[in-house]
């Protein structure tokens, strides 16, 4: 695949020996010995160290730790990731919390260590499958939700306004189509929030790079934005990357007549292109790549969705 075109999901991950000696330490006072080796994890874009370990006496571990610097957003991410992994019910598939260090200046989170591996890319047909069966699963699972936090609207109330920021903004570049319905799109996604209303606990951040498959399982990880929305939008937010990494086109595989679902589309197509347009974020340097990739795509899809010409 094309980087410029299909941009890996992946930052640039922090060696586990430049995270702080004594939170080293404190991590391996927790798993009873030292660590004797320390393998780097290379998904995902948080500035941070995500490293499989394992110590002296044999015991694994999946550990996360990120400092304030170089984005301070990234350690409130990992405070949250905490709350919400020590909540999640026992049969929820996902790694379980062993514990969690807060230092004030870092954060690390010690997670039983699974034994699987990212789907393949390009997407495979058979994972595909597997993987969308999970995710209806998981849904079917997380409603109502289990876990006190948020809704969708309140974690996304600032983000999804790509569309009417970009009316008052510079629009140089454009997508031709989405500058002639520039109009129609901000008045769109302006009920998005109504629109993504639900009693389910949602990921919303679901992507290859946050799924491990195991012969008999798939797993969920990293949880930092989950909220309480509608039951499908973790389907709708995960595929456009899953088309840009080789998949079908999304509306092949959810293609739901609901007018809540476009209004939905719209905020999230306008957050991919908006942020797209944007300056690196501090420490993130790959990010804003993948989010204008994703946009293409969303763009696409809302595009058929609303059938403007």
């Amino acid at each position: 695949m094309d980087d410029e075109i299909n941009p890996p999901a992946a930052g640039v991950r922090l060696p586990w020996q430049d995270v702080p000696e004594a939170l080293r330490l404190q991590i391996a006072g927790f798993l009873g010995g030292r660590v004797v080796e320390a393998v780097t994890q290379t998904g995902g874009f948080s500035p941070a160290a995500a490293v499989r370990l394992r110590t002296e006496h044999g015991r694994r571990a999946f550990v996360k730790a990120c400092g304030s610097s170089p984005n301070p957003d990234s350690i409130a991410a990992y405070r949250r990731e905490a709350a919400i992994a020590a909540s999640l019910p026992a049969d929820v598939p996902a790694p379980r919390l062993l514990t969690s260090f807060d230092t004030g200046d870092w954060v690390a989170l010690v997670f039983e260590d699974i034994e699987g591996r990212p789907p393949a890319m390009p997407w495979r047909d058979e994972e595909l499958r597997r993987v969308l069966d999970a995710v209806g699963k998981l849904s079917a699972r997380l409603t109502p939700s289990p876990v006190e936090t948020p809704t969708f609207a309140e974690r996304h109330k600032d983000a999804f306004t790509g569309w009417r920021r970009l009316l008052e903004e510079d629009t140089t570049g454009l997508d031709p189509w989405a500058l002639r319905h520039l109009d129609a799109l901000a008045e769109l996604e302006s009920g998005w929030a109504e629109a993504a209303e639900g009693d389910t606990l949602v990921h919303a951040d679901l992507r290859a790079d946050n799924l491990l498959l195991t012969e008999d399982q798939v797993y969920v990880v990293d949880w930092p934005w989950a909220c309480v929305g509608a039951p499908w939008i973790d389907i709708l937010a995960m595929l456009p990357s899953v088309r840009m990494q080789g998949g079908p086109p999304p509306q092949d595989l959810f293609d739901s007549p609901d007018p809540a679902v476009t209004a939905v589309l719209a905020g999230l197509t306008g957050f991919f292109v908006w942020n797209g347009r944007q300056p690196d974020p501090p420490g993130l340097p790959t990010v804003r790549a993948f989010q204008r990739a994703q946009g293409v795509v969303a763009l696409e899809w809302l595009r058929h969705r609303t059938g403007w010409s």
